[in-house]
């Protein structure tokens, strides 16, 4: 796409507007004298409802979300509306479960999904593992914001694959990373919780404006459905279809369906949804947002349709990438003003998560591994001090990522890592229901087995060019239509995590279990209890 002196103005401007409120916000609703780490990485656990709604929805609503469901849309079709059904799941499920998670937080003092584990089932070798699947699922996520980044850099003609010089097209990326990074270091999640605000309202004039102006510069809805319908049965974008899902299975009613349904079960597992939830003043503010923000579906479905407006708009993306469809209908259908508006609502909607993200990854680091494992006691600022290094260093990772690897990888990566993260939910359930039924070392097999299964799973789904994954779909015995890995990868680890809970129960207590409880006993009688 070619260069707009006017857009990129409009764009610049923004950022500009954007980054000064990350640097302030350091000083925004601030307490004194209050934990240093919770100040720094929950904005002080006092985010009332009007401030979670926002946080949360730029959680949930990313760069990856506005650019890939339309693409995938524009890629397949209805398809690409599965992330309708699977916001209402994630919603549902949140109004039913969080609110008991966030009190217990308060309560206790968590920071991260790996503290609730720890405590309730004190085991360190569980706890490692839901902190290692954790941060492995969030890299990519993480990654994939800096691919919707380099794609509005390269529909603004600055960057991406719009330059030829390697280094005019990594540029604005390395600019807005370290944007990115200083701002997160200074301010914490209260960057994000601020900016939020901006972006989140810059995102809901550019999608509404775009859902009024396009139908009627195309001729109505009636003629955007025909249209598009035509352009999918001309097979127009079969060489743009997406690398994460083949196209020959996505149509299928099971894929659709388990894809919705795990996708909805796995995203509060995700360290930076649980960051923006433990940020919440109590549990009826989570409340409250789980019964309110369905309203973001709405929103949701219009971004969805612009994959539809796309193809009938007979847009032909930047080298066959359908992440470039959206962009580039907005470049066709709008002046070049408001294009800048909407690019900049777009890279906001990278940055917000990206910053969340990293400092997620930085309180597992230095709550669950540096602190957890350290010889010495930990003081709260050495704690601090670490997540602050690590939510710099895990975006350095996250940008070498994007500009020394396909981003076909960060794609297949993100799939594995959302069926990796769905294997840490029998240990969130049962540690909020029963503790007494579910055994820690079951708990710990079942994520395991769920794990390994998922990703020998996902392996074995083909690219066009026979590499491996392919895809996130697969058939589980001894089923006959293809489901999401996730899903079947969590019914073996609840079936695992079961059936070792009977057994651990069923097997007489070890002699060294015998010890312990006599040593107990001499402790509190000062004589040993008959046997």
């Amino acid at each position: 796409m070619s260069f707009n002196a006017v857009t990129f103005a409009v764009f610049v401007a923004l950022l500009l507007l954007i980054t000064g409120m990350g640097f302030v916000a350091s000083r925004w609703r601030r307490a004194t004298g209050g934990n240093e780490l919770d100040e720094w990485a929950l904005g002080g656990r006092a985010f009332g409802p009007f401030v979670t709604w926002f946080l949360l929805g730029g959680d949930l609503y990313s760069a990856y979300t506005l650019i890939a469901v339309p693409a995938a849309v524009f890629s397949m079709g209805a398809f690409g509306f599965y992330s309708i059904p699977n916001a209402i799941v994630l919603y549902a499920l949140g109004f039913l479960f969080l609110p008991k998670l966030v009190a217990l937080a308060h309560r206790r003092g968590y920071v991260t999904l790996t503290d609730f584990v720890n405590d309730r089932f004190g085991s360190r070798a569980l706890g490692l593992a839901i902190t290692l699947t954790g941060l492995l699922a969030t890299l990519p996520y993480l990654a994939l914001q800096l691919v919707g980044l380099e794609v509005i850099f390269g529909s603004l003609g600055i960057g991406g694959s719009a330059a030829t010089n390697w280094f005019l097209r990594d540029l604005p990326l390395l600019v807005a990373f370290g944007v990115l990074a200083a701002y997160t270091y200074s301010s914490g999640l209260r960057a994000p919780a601020l900016i939020a605000f901006v972006k989140d309202g810059l995102t809901y004039v550019v999608v509404i404006a775009a859902v009024v102006v396009i139908p009627i510069r195309l001729g109505g809805f009636g003629a955007i459905f025909g249209g598009a319908s035509d352009a999918l049965r001309a097979g127009a974008t079969a060489a743009a279809a997406p690398p994460n899902l083949d196209p020959a299975v996505a149509v299928n009613p099971s894929v659709y369906l388990t894809l919705a349904l795990g996708s909805g079960m796995a995203f509060f597992l995700y360290p930076h949804a649980i960051t923006g939830v433990f940020a919440s003043r109590g549990a009826k503010t989570v409340r409250r947002n789980m019964s309110v923000l369905p309203v973001y579906t709405v929103l949701l479905g219009f971004v969805a349709l612009l994959g539809v407006m796309a193809l009938a708009a007979g847009i032909k993306p930047v080298g066959g990438n359908p992440q470039y469809a959206v962009p580039q209908l907005l470049a066709q259908m709008f002046p070049p003003w408001f294009v800048g508006l909407a690019f900049a609502a777009i890279a906001m909607s990278a940055l917000v998560p990206a910053a969340i993200m990293a400092i997620a990854a930085g309180n597992l680091v230095s709550r669950n591994l540096y602190r957890q494992f350290a010889r010495r006691p930990v003081s709260v600022e050495s704690e601090t001090r670490v997540s602050k290094v690590v939510s710099v260093l895990v975006k350095v990772g996250a940008l070498v990522f994007v500009l020394t690897l396909d981003t076909r990888f960060a794609l297949n990566l993100q799939l594995l890592g959302g069926i990796w993260i769905l294997q840490t939910l029998p240990a969130v359930l049962f540690g909020l229901f029963t503790t007494r039924f579910a055994d820690r070392r079951a708990l710990l097999a079942g994520l395991l087995a769920g794990v390994a299964y998922g990703t020998w799973a996902a392996y074995q789904v083909k690219t066009a060019s026979g590499a491996p994954f392919g895809g996130s779909t697969a058939v589980a015995y001894p089923l006959t239509s293809p489901i999401y890995i996730a899903i079947s990868a969590l019914v073996l680890n609840l079936l695992v995590t079961v059936v070792g809970s009977v057994l651990a129960r069923a097997v007489p207590p070890t002699r060294r279990r015998e010890r312990q409880c006599l040593q107990e006993s001499v402790s509190v009688t000062g004589t040993p209890s008959a046997s």
